[in-house]
């Protein structure tokens, strides 16, 4: 290892141990005010307004995306456009998170009047508590003087990570308090790996099955197999709830006089299923677990759908 190398490896750990320290204020000095903000969010029947100039701009953006996914309704509006019309999207019934290190951002100045004048709730976030953002806030939620990492203490680092913290603390308090589940957030992020892991079986399953009643000839269960194309055969009771599952393991099992059997003498009895409802990385584990490709999903015992490691594949689960 060079020099250089070395030299360059003691900066990035001298810039993530100055900025954990100030997260580590951060989490020190958190008081009553952070609950106020909490109840303010809470309480507001619209969305969380969340705006930002330059560096807390781009911090607020992903802020308001984290909210907006976690189950509160939120919009970035940037100041310089609040400006220029974009006030008329922020309505009495919401909240404005407003991110200012200084608290004393001038592009900001029309959207804190805005809020003083329509008794819109304002949060505002700064390290100066004699900032004029912070004393006009309903709620001031004071960031700590900590150390700026670049060494100059002109540069955003320390100061946009707190914040950044600072908004995905409220987010994860806010999703907490509403009990809000893997199952929620896959309604507000279907697309993408997050969403395909909290894909449930119900999405994936196929419900054209292949099924025949335990009474069937070996000759009409096998059509069955090559016919849907699974490489199985669900075996039903005269009630319609699966009895038994033909795999190709069960054919080579009975491979000398198969046609003179019916499906119920052929079938493994008791398959491994899974409920609908359950996540499809769960029917992944337990097909992983079993060695086998498919898994019926039944209801109170009976059929609804058949899945296939394959869909899951496709899908982006694994």
């Amino acid at each position: 290892m060079t020099s250089s190398t070395t030299d360059y490896i003691a900066t990035a750990r001298r810039v993530i141990e100055i900025e954990a320290e100030g997260l580590a204020q951060l989490a020190e000095g958190l008081n009553g005010t952070f609950v106020a903000a909490v109840e303010t969010i809470l309480k507001a029947r619209g969305r969380v307004i969340v705006s930002g100039m330059g560096k807390s701009g781009h911090v607020g953006r992903k802020i308001a995306a984290t909210l907006a996914s976690t189950g509160t309704p939120a919009q970035f509006v940037h100041p310089a456009e609040a400006s220029h019309g974009d006030l008329g999207m922020v309505t009495r019934d919401d909240v404005a998170l407003v991110l200012s290190n200084s608290g004393e951002t001038p592009e900001l100045a029309d959207l804190i009047a805005h809020t003083r004048r329509f008794q819109i709730p304002l949060i505002g976030v700064a390290s100066r508590p004699d900032s004029t953002l912070l004393r006009q806030a309903d709620v001031a939620l004071v960031l700590p003087r900590a150390t700026e990492a670049c060494g100059t203490g002109n540069v955003p680092t320390t100061s946009t990570t707190m914040t950044l913290a600072l908004g995905d603390a409220l987010a994860v308090a806010l999703m907490e308090h509403r009990a809000f589940t893997p199952e929620h957030f896959r309604t507000f992020h279907p697309g993408g790996k997050l969403g395909a892991k909290l894909s449930k079986v119900a999405d994936l399953m196929h419900d054209d099955m292949p099924l025949v009643p335990e009474a069937t000839p070996m000759s009409e269960a096998l059509l069955v197999i090559s016919q849907k194309g699974f490489g199985v055969v669900g075996v039903t009771d005269p009630e319609g709830r699966l009895s038994g599952i033909i795999t190709d393991g069960d054919l080579r099992r009975h491979m000398e006089g198969l046609l003179g059997h019916t499906a119920a003498e052929v079938m493994t009895r008791n398959p491994r299923t899974i409920a609908p409802g359950v996540l499809a990385e769960s029917a992944v584990a337990v097909m992983n677990e079993k060695k086998i490709t498919c898994l019926f999903a039944v209801e109170e015992g009976r059929p609804v759908g058949i899945l296939h490691i394959h869909d899951c594949l496709r899908a982006g689960v694994v």
